[in-house]
């Protein structure tokens, strides 16, 4: 047997070993001169979970869960990861009476320099506390595309008057061209559209170019439902939406919730679908730009983040790959930080179905003849030991891909030099600066600089009390 202890249970053993009416049984040997021996033999393993650092072994460190905000912990690692987003946020102005829980760009601040120095996993606590959640709200998962929005929103607003005003939309920003096009009259109206982030369909799109394919499809107004064009009346016409301009960083939500009329309550899309490392928005001669669209930028994308619900519709788990350098995969799984493959980032969070070949059923995948042919021999011959295909309730929900001519400019490494003077002080004074007390085995971020003076024990004792969030 094994045991995992911990601070809430400290002692653990066995009730009961075996029947009394076994132990006296006279065929079993075990009395002996009215004796019993029992040996124990205890072996003591360290579990190397709790040993592990994560800032050791990656570079990087993770973020707590509150109960169930681990869909808001995946967010924030993948905006913590653009680099130029990261560098606006330093540049956000705040007041000297700010207060984190108070003040979103002040609590943002302070997640994103924790997450940058610290030695441990960071709380979000001050920053659910800035949005004026409840701990009840802190065991509600939200909306994950409508938490990036309101909080892009809102940090735009603070953003205005500023430096780094429209950074954000410099980042995210793209623009669509609304279409109606007359068939047999000389008849065209346009809109241009922006947006931050695209819906893609799943359903019945084997990969990302399908869901593009179909997003820029163009739709007949004929019979009742043509077009009354100004000055022409009812006519057929073609509509449709094509690109003016595509984002440095474009974020691709990918519709794995539906409402399902049928059966009249939502649903999880667990179907395959495949995206690349590399997306190309210019193949088929451009096809997916409007004519207006400059032809000049190269809009080959680089797969940067992968987000990922593992679950159903009503209730799941939340985390993500994302790769800063471009080069190396890491997970980001609340406080686990671990380095990955490829594959895991990619091919593993398709979707799907596990087991290739054979279905449920035990009939083999084909079509046409060759499939006819290959189910006569199957029915012939013994029946084999049929294999199960099971369902992946784990796939991508959301992806992350940047330009790769901005790569340069959008995700260059951040310094402290790169941090606002003004805030670079107050984090490290007030809360941003490493426990060096006892050469920081604490592992927190000092709620004082002036205890860093200090190295008695008492004096420890007072800085982990005051910041340490265990």
């Amino acid at each position: 047997s094994s045991h995992k202890w911990s601070q809430t249970e400290t002692d653990w053993g066995f009730t009961q070993f075996m029947m009394l009416s076994e132990l006296v049984e006279p065929g079993r040997g075990l009395i002996v001169n009215d004796t019993v021996k029992i040996k124990v033999e205890i072996t003591v393993q360290r579990d190397e979970r709790y040993y592990y650092d994560s800032r050791n072994e990656t570079g990087y460190v993770g973020l707590k869960n509150q109960g169930a905000t681990c869909y808001m912990n995946s967010l924030l690692q993948y905006l913590y990861h653009l680099p130029y987003f990261r560098k606006a946020v330093y540049h956000m102005p705040t007041n000297e009476n700010d207060e984190p829980a108070s003040s979103l760009p002040l609590a943002l601040q302070s997640l994103f320099y924790k997450l940058q120095y610290s030695r441990t996993a960071v709380s979000t606590k001050d920053l659910t506390k800035s949005f004026g959640w409840s701990t009840m709200d802190a065991f509600m998962q939200h909306d994950v595309q409508e938490l990036n929005r309101v909080l892009c929103e809102k940090l735009e607003d603070k953003m205005k008057g500023t430096r780094v005003e429209r950074v954000i939309n410099e980042l995210f920003e793209g623009h669509t061209s609304n279409f109606i096009e007359c068939v047999d009259v000389d008849y065209k109206s346009s809109r241009r559209e922006s947006f931050m982030d695209l819906q893609l369909d799943v359903k019945g799109c084997p990969n990302i170019y399908d869901s593009f394919d179909r997003y820029t499809q163009v739709e007949m107004m004929d019979g009742e439902n043509q077009y009354k064009a100004e000055g022409y009346g009812l006519q057929d016409a073609r509509k449709g939406v094509l690109f003016d301009q595509l984002p440095p960083v474009l974020q691709l939500q990918l519709k794995r919730f539906e409402y399902d009329f049928a059966r009249d309550t939502m649903v999880k899309i667990n179907d395959r679908y495949e995206f690349f490392d590399e997306l190309d928005l210019d193949r088929g001669d451009g096809k997916y730009l409007s004519p207006q669209a400059d032809r000049s930028v190269r809009n080959l994308y680089k797969l940067h983040s992968v987000l990922v619900h593992s679950g159903g519709v009503h209730g799941g788990h939340y985390y993500a790959y994302i790769r800063p350098d471009g080069k190396t995969w890491l997970k980001f799984d609340d406080t686990a930080v671990t380095i990955e493959d490829g594959s895991k980032a990619l091919e593993e969070q398709f979707g799907g179905e596990d087991e290739p070949g054979v279905s449920p059923t035990g009939r083999l995948q084909g079509a046409g003849q060759e499939g006819d042919q290959q189910q006569q021999q199957a029915a012939a011959a013994p029946a084999p030991k049929q294999r199960l295909k099971f369902t992946k309730f784990s796939n991508a929900y959301m992806l992350v891909y940047v330009r790769l001519s901005d790569w340069p400019r959008y995700m260059s490494t951040v310094t402290k030099d790169g941090i606002a003077p003004y805030l670079l002080e107050r984090l490290e004074v007030g809360g941003g600066t490493r426990c060096s007390v006892l050469g920081g085995c604490c592992g927190c971020l000092c709620a004082g600089e002036r205890l860093l003076q200090h190295t008695t024990t008492r004096a420890w004792l007072l800085c982990a009390a005051a910041c340490c969030d265990l």
